[in-house]
């Protein structure tokens, strides 16, 4: 179990994208999704995968339960996935603080917002010039939100490769 302590912003230009790392597409797929807890599969670079128990214990402050996951298994879940989202993520080291900073597509884009964790929840890092207003805590921009906002069917039909028998991601898509 880790502590996870973070705080999110939007972002308001394409400044951060002068100092940004090569980008990481993410596809999360929610498995159960409540207030103060949740179950997510994670894809990356449609390559790795994660699965990911959080429980909010404070405003800022989460425990955190972190797995990979055979790549395989994490298409069968995503399947059976609630709701999902897709997004990459860049990192950008400011003034010695690495922030995330996330891109969402589909039904999302356009929307951009930047997370910094911390040590501490009375940590103050400096803030980049691309940050706007600090939306920490705001259910409607957490990850779990907006992916309820992406219909299931729409989602499967262009993004969830179908399996071969031998487990590997055949190049036909679920229809």
């Amino acid at each position: 179990m880790t502590a996870e302590i973070e705080r999110k912003y939007l972002v308001v230009n394409d400044s951060w994208r002068d100092h940004a790392s090569k980008g990481a597409a993410f596809c999360q797929g929610y498995l159960l999704a409540r207030k103060n807890r949740f179950v997510r599969v994670r894809i990356i670079d449609k390559a790795h995968a994660v699965l990911t128990v959080k429980l909010r214990t404070g405003r800022l402050r989460r425990e955190e339960f972190e797995y990979e996951i055979p790549y395989a298994d994490a298409l069968e879940m995503i399947a059976f996935a609630t709701s999902v989202v897709d997004k990459t993520r860049y990192e950008v080291n400011h003034r010695g603080c690495l922030w995330e900073v996330d891109v969402y597509s589909g039904v999302h884009d356009g929307l951009v917002v930047a997370e910094i964790e911390l040590a501490d929840e009375s940590d103050q890092p400096p803030c980049p010039p691309w940050l706007g207003p600090e939306v920490t805590g705001n259910a409607a921009f957490s990850n779990r939100t907006l992916a309820m906002l992406v219909q299931r069917n729409d989602y499967r039909s262009r993004n969830v490769p179908r399996l071969r028998p031998d487990g590997q991601p055949s190049q036909r898509r679920e229809q």
